[in-house]
């Protein structure tokens, strides 16, 4: 079993995931680059390596069965154990012109991608990946949120939280609601999990708008690396809570 401290990233091949495994990487982890294209997968693990972080590519598309469990065998045998999964993989959906998802018309399909890479491939991963973080002293579950996903805020008339999402937004706040369940669930337990929030992070899923990525990985780096006794079912930005 490996001495290092051990992370999963998703989505790790580019963006706001890779710098979370930049970052971790910094910190003297041993990080698997989660993503589905092989190319930039190894493209990543590569600069990582470049960079002094011990990285390997880890095959991952969250939305199908055998690859996540082929995932979970291949950090088995190169490590033994994971410390840290950051489940970072996400997509907005097909959307109209400024980003607006219009509730009245949204296809039903698109809302059923959504879900499966947003809620479903994240609960998917997690059970995969269970066994694994049992193994760990101090494991720890990181779900990328977003304040988008937060309904006290999407309800209030007085906050800026961007154009309609009908499919993208409401992922997120399911995605909160799961993290709790989770939380409810390891009560009792040493594994910590909670939601992340970047902020608008200037990244490709973004269109290049927002704050450097570096910046934007700083709150799942935070809560993947809590001390024993932090805390767990809660949902994070820089500046601290935010409400459901």
């Amino acid at each position: 079993m490996s001495e290092s401290r051990i992370a999963l990233v998703t989505g790790a091949n580019k963006g706001v995931g890779y710098e979370i495994a930049a970052g971790l990487g910094a910190l003297g982890y041993r990080v698997g680059v989660g993503a589905r294209d092989e190319a930039r997968r190894e493209t990543a693990v590569a600069k990582l390596r470049a960079a002094g972080v011990d990285a390997f590519g880890v095959p991952l598309d969250v939305t199908g069965d055998q690859s996540v469990t082929d995932a979970a065998d291949l950090i088995d045998r190169q490590a033994g154990r994971l410390d840290v999964l950051v489940n970072n993989a996400g997509i907005s959906g097909e959307s109209g012109p400024g980003w607006v998802q219009d509730p009245t018309t949204l296809d039903l399909d698109v809302v059923r991608t959504v879900v499966e890479t947003n809620v479903i491939g994240v609960i998917r991963v997690t059970n995969a990946m269970l066994p694994l973080l049992r193994r760990s002293a101090s494991p720890r579950i990181v779900n990328a949120s977003s304040s988008v996903g937060s309904v006290t805020w999407q309800a209030d008339p007085d906050i800026d939280v961007g154009p309609i999402m009908a499919a993208y937004s409401p992922t997120k706040s399911f995605l909160n609601a799961v993290t709790v369940q989770y939380a409810r669930q390891f009560a009792g337990t040493n594994i910590l999990i909670n939601a992340a929030c970047p902020g608008l992070a200037a990244t490709d899923f973004t269109g290049f708008q927002g704050r450097p990525p570096e910046q934007a990985a700083a709150t799942a780096i935070r809560l993947a690396t809590l001390p024993d006794g932090g805390p767990t079912g809660s949902f994070f930005n820089d500046d601290g809570v935010i409400p459901w």
